[in-house]
């Protein structure tokens, strides 16, 4: 039975060693109570489960990915509320009051979205914190991540036939059911010592995985924005001083999504032709 006002956040963790401590710790130090901590681990083979059990109310495994992870996690949840977040991320400390005042302030609310900011250390994590900037408030970039729990039951949860693009899919379900608003506190996002090669592995990986999310015809309107290229570099260069504010990383960020969106593209049509 869920406790009113109590929030479930739903971590789902796989070899999170590095971060998982600071993120668990966010969730622990958020202003608003109470707050119940849902680990979901996926086979690690690091330290992942034994910095988990220092913080984590329940601690649970689920395989094969992490929208299973997900759902596991709110089916043992007993929170009123959950909020889906990820081991890289912390919270900053109102998040959750913040999210927990929105739907209860607006009764025809289904769900919330939170803005992120990227945090890193090197050149492309700068460049990634630079694009991630464009999307705050962007309503076909962004995505709901913090919902009523009977309401996600009701809906069936994250579509566990996604491995990419899921986030995106139950957000834009949710909308039927209601209006998705914003908060103004931030998520931060980690995204640690990053290298070219292992953004474009990382997309590589989704992008195969891809085109079961893009199949789906009721997100037809937001998808086409999502995949375009034309779409996301004029994002970009709709505010060109806050671009080239600093003109390397601002070349580096165009430089890194042309590859990402080439990396994606072939991974993308190799996907389709694999599910063909």
């Amino acid at each position: 039975m869920s406790i009113s006002n109590k929030v479930s956040v739903i971590v789902p963790t796989k070899n999170s060693e590095r971060t998982l401590a600071a993120c668990l710790l966010s969730i622990r130090n958020q202003t608003h109570q109470p707050v119940e901590i849902v680990v979901v681990d996926r086979a690690s083979g690091d330290n992942t489960v034994s910095i988990a059990k220092q913080f984590a109310d329940i601690i649970a495994t689920k395989e094969p990915e992490r929208s299973a992870q997900r759902n596991e996690g709110v089916r043992l949840a007993h929170g009123e509320f959950i909020a889906i977040i990820d081991s890289d991320m912390y919270l900053t400390p109102e998040v959750i009051a913040a999210c927990v005042s929105a739907l209860k302030n607006d009764p025809t609310a289904a769900g919330v979205t939170i803005p992120e900011k990227s945090i890193g250390n090197g050149f492309w994590a700068s460049c990634k914190q630079l694009e991630r900037s464009f999307y705050v408030g962007i309503p076909w970039m962004e995505g709901a991540r913090f919902f009523c729990r009977a309401d996600f039951i009701a809906l069936g949860g994250y579509d566990e036939t996604l491995v990419s693009g899921e986030d995106w899919d139950l957000s834009q379900r949710f909308e039927k059911m209601g209006k998705i608003l914003r908060v103004n506190e931030f998520i931060l996002h980690d995204e640690g010592e990053l290298k070219l090669s292992k953004i474009l592995q990382k997309k590589w990986y989704y992008a195969i995985k891809f085109a079961k999310y893009t199949a789906k015809k009721e997100h037809t309107i937001k998808t086409t924005k999502q995949i375009s290229f034309i779409r996301r570099f004029a994002l970009f260069l709709s505010a060109p001083k806050k671009l080239f504010r600093r003109p390397l990383v601002g070349v580096g960020m165009l430089f890194m999504k042309t590859c990402e969106f080439a990396t994606g593209g072939l991974g993308y049509c190799i996907g389709i032709l694999k599910r063909d």
